[in-house]
């Protein structure tokens, strides 16, 4: 049954120390497939899937209106599951092998300007305590480039003078630079954060957290930067996501002279094509701009 392989899936997934939520993915996409080969096929077992139905469940995605970058989601997470169930040869042959990703429409994601992520940063200050851990919450966001994961598992002994130690997407570690600006603000965050909790046994190490004493939540986090966007009047057709302030820290490294290479390591990419995307962002203006810093004749 498919259904006992996904489960058997899931816990390996476990094992390997997936993420909760890359595993709620896989299930979720895997889950789709098994409902497909049910109510269109009568399947259930393994054995009796082929390349074919593969094919007509990619079909069936278009056809209910489903774009091709949601689709090849789900593809590679089909492709990581039948992977597991040949090297534990539940299955000979591989009938994700052959099926190839969609070509992608490109996506180019609206960020914020510079004077609108300083009147974010802005609306929030050091008065209290919840108001100076969200001015540093959005100034790590633009300062660093890290993932909402990642900032809401940071752990205060991961805090060095000059960079923080990241446990990124994958299971993976790296390590990403702190400006001068933004220690200045941990410093001042901290001392705030030390006096609230003094009289309070705290049972977590997490760098950031609630008014309780307890890890933020990803809505939590989704909030505070949304509620910023709000009272910072920033334009309607941007999203305040964490993800927006992530894609402006990248474009804004990039435009200021960093190497795409580098840029990639700093923000935990798999690979330079994904970070080549935020390319796609940058106005021609920016890249006039950064041809001209790296005129080969005005370097000699």
């Amino acid at each position: 049954m498919i259904k006992d392989l996904l489960k058997e899936f899931t816990f390996d997934l476990q094992i390997k120390n997936y993420s909760k939520r890359t595993i709620e993915t896989y299930n979720y996409n895997v889950n789709q497939l098994i409902s497909f080969l049910e109510e269109h096929h009568d399947i259930t077992d393994i054995e009796d899937v082929s390349s074919l139905h593969i094919k007509k469940f990619v079909q069936y995605q278009l056809e209910v209106g489903n774009k091709s970058n949601y689709i090849n989601t789900i593809i590679k997470s089909l492709r990581a599951f039948y992977s597991y169930l040949v090297s534990e040869e539940y299955v000979s042959l591989n009938v994700l092998a052959k099926i190839k990703l969609l070509k992608e429409d490109k996506v180019v994601i609206k960020t914020f300007t510079d004077k609108e992520v300083a009147k974010m940063i802005n609306v929030y200050d050091f008065k209290n305590y919840l108001n100076a851990r969200n001015k540093v919450i959005l100034a790590m966001f633009v300062d660093t480039g890290i993932r909402m994961s990642e900032l809401i598992n940071l752990q205060s002994e991961w805090i060095n003078e000059t960079n923080i130690r990241v446990f990124g997407k994958g299971a993976k570690w790296r390590y990403v630079s702190t400006s001068l600006m933004l220690k200045k603000y941990m410093i001042r965050y901290e001392r705030i954060k030390e006096n609230y909790f003094k009289k309070k046994k705290l049972e977590h190490a997490n760098y950031f957290l609630s008014r309780s004493g307890k890890p933020l939540t990803s809505v939590q986090i989704q909030n505070i930067v949304r509620d910023a966007g709000k009272m910072a009047n920033i334009r309607e057709d941007i999203r305040c996501s964490p993800h927006t302030l992530r894609h402006y820290s990248i474009q804004a490294n990039l435009r200021n002279g960093l190497d795409l290479y580098s840029c990639s390591k700093i923000a935990g990419h798999e690979n330079i094509q994904v970070t080549k995307r935020y390319l796609q962002g940058l106005e021609t203006e920016n890249i006039l701009e950064l041809a001209s810093k790296s005129s080969p004749l005005m370097n000699l």
